[in-house]
C-alpha cells in the first residue's frame, strides 16, 4: 500500500508521515527531498519558489515511484505539496486501489488562533532554513486554494479546525 500525503504548507504532512513510519515501520519519501536533490544537482533550473512549475516537473517522477512501489508490493508513504488536484487520472484502477490518499488543510480560524504554534512547530521533523517571511495571510490563502482544489476534484480533505493532535490521531486510527 502507498499512502500519499499532501496539503498546504505547514499543515504537518512530514510529521504525519513520521508518525505513520513509527506506527507501521514502512518508509516515507519526502517530495521536498526529491525537489532539492534535482535543484542542487543542477538537473533543473527551477528554484524552491517555483511551486506551480515544480508540481508539473516533479509529479511525473513521483507518479512513477508510486507505480513502482505498488508493482513491487512495497509499502511506502509519499508526502509533499507537489501533488496535482487531478492526480487520480494518472493511475489505472489497480494502482488506485493500492493508494491511500490523505490531504491536510487548516481553516482560517485555526490559523488565526494558532499561528505562533504553527511557526514554532514548523521544524519539528525537518529544519526549515528560512521561515521568517511566513504570514498568516499566506497560510490562509494557500490552505483555501488546496482545500478547494482537492474538494473540487472529489477528494476528501482532513480539515484541522480546532485540535491538531485530534485530527492527526483520527487519521492514524484509520490507517
Amino acid at each position: 500500500m502507498v499512502t500519499l500525503i499532501t496539503g498546504a504548507s505547514h499543515t504537518g504532512k512530514t510529521l504525519l508521515a513520521q508518525k505513520l513510519l513509527e506506527k507501521h515501520k514502512y518508509p516515507y519519501l519526502s517530495i521536498d527531498h526529491v525537489k532539492m536533490g534535482l535543484i542542487r544537482s543542477g538537473n533543473t533550473n527551477l528554484t524552491p519558489e517555483d511551486d506551480e512549475e515544480l508540481t508539473g516537473y516533479l509529479w511525473p517522477i513521483i507518479r512513477e515511484i508510486i507505480k513502482t512501489a505498488i508493482e513491487n508490493r512495497q509499502d511506502l508513504t509519499v508526502e509533499g505539496c507537489y501533488v496535482p488536484f487531478d492526480w487520480r487520472q494518472d493511475f489505472e484502477k489497480p494502482y488506485k486501489d493500492s493508494i491511500r490518499f490523505i490531504c491536510l488543510g487548516m481553516t482560517d480560524g485555526y490559523i488565526d488562533g494558532h499561528f505562533d504554534l504553527i511557526k514554532l512547530h514548523s521544524s519539528d521533523i525537518e529544519s526549515r532554513i528560512e521561515d521568517n517571511g511566513l504570514t498568516a495571510s499566506f497560510l490562509k490563502n494557500e490552505n483555501r486554494r488546496i482545500i478547494e482544489g482537492f474538494k473540487n476534484a472529489g477528494e476528501q480533505v482532513d480539515i484541522i479546525d480546532s485540535e491538531y493532535e485530534k485530527t492527526v490521531s483520527a487519521i492514524l486510527s484509520r490507517s
